[in-house]
């Protein structure tokens, strides 16, 4: 195999045990694998991929794919969707949020996101902005508002350190550029996937508040914060990437 185009039409199948007929044609990303076994549970679908790196289920036109945590996974699943060229890919991710008024639970609709990962440096030059597809953040406000929910907006914050709560230097970076959330894969995402011609979008969870000690993420806050939110916080994804497949809107934000 030479080519990209003959390596990731090899490796989608091998890394998800999934087909390359078998993807809708939009995506739903997730880190999590109790998102993929509640999609497959609500659509009556099975899920696969047990035993490889990627989980999936897909229902008609969508497909929600667990590609694991961090930027590097972000990445290499950014780059294998290019083998099935969908029309719009979706990450509903969990982050901390930064914010004094963040409360457990809040939606954050990310306008940009600073890519402190480092992976998308190997994509971009770092003074390229990491951006979403304006439109399919729009659908997301939509699909938000018929929930009767609201969301914050602002910047999020991409980092490759999973341990950094400690470190008041960092926290003191976080607040000093009014930062709204911080999270280890929308940046990746976002600039993985206008590397490769997929129009991207991305709805945060606030997870946990890391800002203050008794706000650091917990295995016992983490098991709350699923039993109360997750579900609303998929089936507006799943809502969002209806209404855009129902109606045949494009949300490509720009020409490649």
């Amino acid at each position: 195999m030479r080519s990209k185009a003959e390596i990731v039409r090899n490796w989608l199948p091998r890394y998800t045990d999934t087909p390359l007929d078998a993807f809708g044609e939009y995506i739903l990303l997730t880190n999590f694998d109790d998102y993929v076994a509640k999609f497959a549970d609500w659509h009556g679908v099975e899920v696969k991929g047990e035993g490889r790196p990627m989980r999936t289920a897909t229902a008609g036109f969508l497909t929600i794919i667990n590609f694991g945590l961090g930027s590097a996974n972000a990445a290499t699943v950014m780059d294998l969707l290019t083998a099935t060229s969908p029309k719009a890919v979706l990450f509903l991710g969990k982050c901390g949020g930064l914010k004094k008024v963040n409360r457990l639970g809040d939606l954050i609709l990310p306008i940009a996101a600073i890519r402190g990962e480092g992976t998308s440096n190997d994509y971009f030059p770092p003074e390229v902005p990491a951006l979403p597809a304006f439109a399919l953040q729009k659908t997301l406000s939509y699909a938000i508002r018929e929930h009767a929910r609201d969301y914050w907006t602002g910047t999020v914050y991409t980092t490759n350190r999973r341990v950094w709560e400690h470190d008041n230097d960092f926290k003191l970076y976080l607040e000093r550029n009014r930062i709204m959330g911080i999270d280890m894969e929308t940046a990746t995402i976002f600039s993985v996937g206008f590397h490769n011609h997929l129009t991207t979008g991305a709805l945060l969870l606030v997870s946990d508040q890391p800002m203050v000690p008794e706000g650091v993420k917990t295995e016992v806050s983490d098991r709350t914060v699923t039993k109360k939110f997750v579900d609303d916080h998929l089936r507006i994804g799943i809502d969002a990437m209806r209404h855009l497949y129902e109606n045949g809107e494009t949300v490509r934000h720009l020409q490649f």
